[in-house]
């Protein structure tokens, strides 16, 4: 049989990001080095496509790139199509907790009314009824009048179908309202796509748009978003610059990052400094200039820092050293009375004191509680004990406690060894932290290890794909909480 002809040779090609790659065909394996993807893919064909041209008929190809894997044919000619559908096996699985969505629009397509893969070889595709066999049958809406003895059959068929009433021009429109799903960018799918084979993206790339569609909303009023663990270290502030980074680049949305300690606090320490000195305490002196009719937008870059690679701004907090000054909860009503007159989103950093009065009035303003914890069993536990003090106090508080968003980072002391056995061991710890707390809140998302998180100014640029997917992951699940 053509199916079982396909199977052999067994072909293996994977397609790396850093410009090399490799195919396998029955255990002989063929390196490829080259300047780009394109040029990496470019040369894979090359050596399948001879591979055919041999054997005189298509072959089948098993492909691996960051995406996952799936499967394609190659024939003597050099035309690529996709075999058949292939679950995937992202990378990202390893990294982040799998988020439940509602698919897009774009995924359900992907999904349910893309049109069959035509194959050279036949018999190699499963046949797709055209109608599943428990669908509905068709009906009309016209009754069936019988045609007069001796009349054409198509007399009566046409009766049959003749509409009873004709419909108003504005119940139909010749406007395509389903999105038009966009070929695939990455992996093999993508290069493919961009030598001239038309791919669909794969189930990963789909997810990624997903989550970009989401945190690329624009919601009708402020929203305010705290970042809270009554334990120091628990990553509160690379979390805050993460989620305001990502809000603000793919929204376009006015984003502020505000560093809501009740004394000093770090987040100025993590990001870019401004032109000038100005904290919290400087903007609130200043709040009835701010609040006036008169006001400018511009005026608000007086005190607050500009991000200028990842678009937001900071709000520090008071860093005078020989001050004593404790942020009022007053002081926070006011704060962020002037902050969403020129903002729209709002992420605020904390203490780690839940008692203190302007972590409470923090909490009052709230829209998504986010509850950051490094994979360490005390900062686990810290963060257990702020949910339950907030599921405690019921009303709002309780609220946000049940629809919190928990994102656990991978240890950073057991990366630093780099053993492969400290490796696993702060995977699997990460893993049994996320999943104690999955069944408590809205949702958990795992973060892997990034050097770049650690020490100095913090830029989403600097992070490694893989972080960088994971947070998108993890500002995806505090958006849908708007």
């Amino acid at each position: 049989m053509e199916t079982q002809a396909l199977d052999f040779p067994k072909i293996n090609a994977v397609l790396r990001t850093n410009g090399t790659g490799e195919v396998t065909i029955n255990g002989t394996s063929h390196a490829i080095e080259a300047a780009d993807e394109a040029a990496v893919l470019s040369g894979a064909l090359r050596i399948i496509t001879e591979t055919a041209a041999q054997l005189g008929r298509p072959v089948r190809v098993s492909t691996t790139d960051p995406d996952g894997q799936g499967l394609i044919i190659v024939s003597p000619e050099g035309v690529v199509s996709e075999a058949a559908p292939i679950k995937p096996t992202p990378k990202r699985e390893q990294d982040t907790l799998p988020v439940t969505a509602a698919p897009s629009l774009e995924m359900a397509k992907a999904t349910t009314t893309a049109a069959p893969v035509s194959v050279p070889d036949a018999s190699a595709a499963e046949e797709v009824p055209a109608q599943a066999a428990d669908a509905a049958p068709l009906t009309f809406s016209a009754a069936v009048t019988a045609a007069p003895a001796g009349a054409p059959a198509r007399a009566a068929t046409a009766a049959a179908v003749e509409p009873a009433t004709r419909r108003s021009l504005k119940d139909t429109s010749f406007l395509i309202s389903a999105p038009v799903l966009q070929p695939a960018t990455r992996g093999w799918r993508g290069v493919l796509s961009r030598l001239g084979f038309r791919m669909d993206p794969s189930a990963e790339e789909l997810a990624e748009r997903e989550d970009i569609r989401t945190v690329s909303q624009h919601w009708p009023g402020p929203r305010t978003v705290a970042v809270v663990n009554r334990k120091g270290g628990a990553n509160k502030t690379p979390t805050v610059v993460m989620l305001s980074a990502i809000l603000a680049r793919y929204s376009g949305a006015a984003t502020v990052a505000w560093d809501n300690n009740e004394s000093q606090g770090t987040l100025g320490w993590r990001t870019e400094k401004g032109g000038h000195d100005n904290s919290v305490l400087d903007l609130i002196d200043s709040s009835k200039a701010l609040l006036s009719p008169s006001a400018q937008a511009a005026e608000i870059a007086r005190f607050v820092h500009h991000q200028t690679s990842d678009k937001f701004d900071v709000l520090r907090s008071d860093e005078n050293e020989e001050g004593d000054h404790e942020v009022t909860a007053e002081e926070v009503d006011i704060a962020h009375q002037v902050l969403t007159r020129y903002y729209r989103l709002i992420v605020m950093d904390s203490g780690n004191t839940a008692r203190a009065a302007n972590w409470r009035r923090m909490i009052h303003h709230t829209n998504q509680l986010v509850v950051p914890v490094t994979a360490i069993e005390d900062r686990a536990e810290a963060a257990r004990l702020t949910l339950q003090t907030l599921e405690s106090r019921g009303g709002h508080d309780g609220e946000l406690a049940r629809n919190a968003v928990v994102i656990v980072s991978e240890s950073t002391d057991a990366k630093r060894s780099m053993s492969g056995d400290a490796l696993k061991r702060a995977k699997d710890e990460a893993r049994r932290i996320a999943d104690g707390f999955a069944p408590h809140v809205r949702a958990v998302v795992r973060i892997p290890y990034d050097p770049a998180l650690v020490n100095g100014p913090i830029r989403y640029d600097a992070l490694q794909p893989a972080t960088q997917r994971a947070w998108l992951a993890a500002t995806a699940a505090v958006a849908k909480g708007f």
